[in-house]
């Protein structure tokens, strides 16, 4: 957690509106590995990490609800007897969608005040939305002691992005924000939403997300095929979900589908075993083989769900030329955004000079790196 964050934040409440009476922190999140496999009822591996929104709340005395983004400069005034969506790209959206929600379920709350900001760079992939939503609505509820369970609460975080951000976004990113815990991943079965913390050992490796920074224009509308692909071929299957098909039943469909979407289903099945073999491999304190797992998950992301791009596939093949990366992978939807890179630490430094230069080289444009730790979810300060 960043400590300067924190005192900037306290400081711009006590400016606004006098002392807080919370303090948050609500991380972002990393997926180790399991990718598109989360709206097939699959298997995916996520954690929080140690960077995320820090967020003060107090009760309000006025007869309005104002909230302060520091990153955005920018503020929010709201009647919460009122509330509306906006129809533009905003964080605001966010904010009134989690208000929206908690009030469908407990009343119209009381008028409150709120500051945030945050250290997850932006468009990296890392999930600063779910991470400010799980903020507004764990500091809500413990504020006016809503008494929400906190499953109760990443619910209301994921039906605010559907009705208010209009993304039909699956559950993973709220639940890692939440349920996460230090220097564990979180096995986590999108089905049945049981999951399982398994220790991560770091002692010999760190973490480097690498930022491409680019986020190809195709990205949203070739999530959108993916996840119709998959439709399709369950509907052949009188099938609910892809979770619930076989190899051999895959098979027996072949000749009806075409050979790119013969591949996507083949993915998905592969890949949710890759998760399965990850959780094996942790448990046996076997990093080498995690790594491995992440260098066919990519293969597999960009040769058969072709969700990768040139960027990307760069930065992971440089990435498996280095002797200092055991593993890595694109993460996330695609198209752009971050790889993820499992990386020796007496390596890692000169690994994250080379690859720069590299990338700045082939592209002409910089990449961004940044080193995580694995971290608890939201919490009270």
């Amino acid at each position: 957690m960043n400590n300067d964050l924190v005192s900037l934040v306290k400081n711009r409440f006590r400016k606004s509106f006098g002392n807080e009476d919370i303090l948050v922190f609500s991380p972002g999140r990393i997926n180790l590995i399991g990718e598109h496999t989360d709206y097939n009822n699959g298997y995916v591996f996520p954690a929080a990490i140690d960077k995320g929104i820090i967020m003060a709340l107090g009760k309000s005395n006025t007869n309005r609800s104002t909230i302060i983004s520091v990153d955005m400069n920018d503020r929010l005034e709201l009647f919460l007897k009122d509330l509306k969506r906006i129809e533009a790209n905003t964080w605001k959206n966010y904010i009134i969608g989690v208000i929206a929600e908690i009030q469908k379920k407990r009343g119209t709350l009381l008028n409150f005040n709120c500051v945030f900001a945050g250290d997850i760079p932006v468009g990296s992939g890392l999930s600063s939305s779910a991470a400010l939503e799980n903020a507004l609505v764990f500091g809500c509820n413990t504020l006016f002691n809503l008494k929400f369970d906190k499953m109760e609460l990443i619910h209301i975080s994921q039906k605010a992005e559907h009705n208010f951000v209009g993304v039909n976004c699956g559950i993973m990113d709220q639940f890692a924000s939440m349920f996460g815990e230090a220097d564990k991943a979180l096995f986590l079965d999108c089905k049945t939403l049981q999951s399982e913390s398994v220790a991560v050992n770091m002692d010999e490796f760190e973490i480097i997300l690498i930022n491409s920074n680019v986020k190809h224009a195709l990205a949203e509308s070739a999530y959108n095929d993916r996840y119709a692909v998959c439709q399709k071929l369950i509907k052949l299957l009188n099938k609910t979900s892809l979770r619930e098909v076989s190899y051999e039943e895959l098979d027996t469909i072949k000749t009806k589908i075409s050979e790119p979407d013969y591949r996507k289903g083949l993915y998905v099945l592969q890949e949710n075993d890759r998760v399965l073999q990850c959780r094996e491999a942790l448990e046996d304190n076997n990093m080498k083989k995690v790594g491995a797992f992440l260098f066919q998950s990519h293969k597999g992301q960009s040769e058969m769900y072709e969700i990768s791009c040139d960027e990307l596939d760069f930065l992971v093949n440089e990435a498996k030329l280095n002797d200092a990366v055991i593993g890595a992978r694109m993460m996330g939807g695609g198209f752009g955004g971050c790889t993820i890179n499992l990386v020796t630490k007496n390596g890692s430094e000169y690994f994250q000079k080379k690859i720069a230069v590299s990338y700045k080289k082939q592209f002409k444009k910089d990449c961004s790196i940044y080193k995580v730790k694995l971290s608890d979810g939201t919490r009270l300060i």
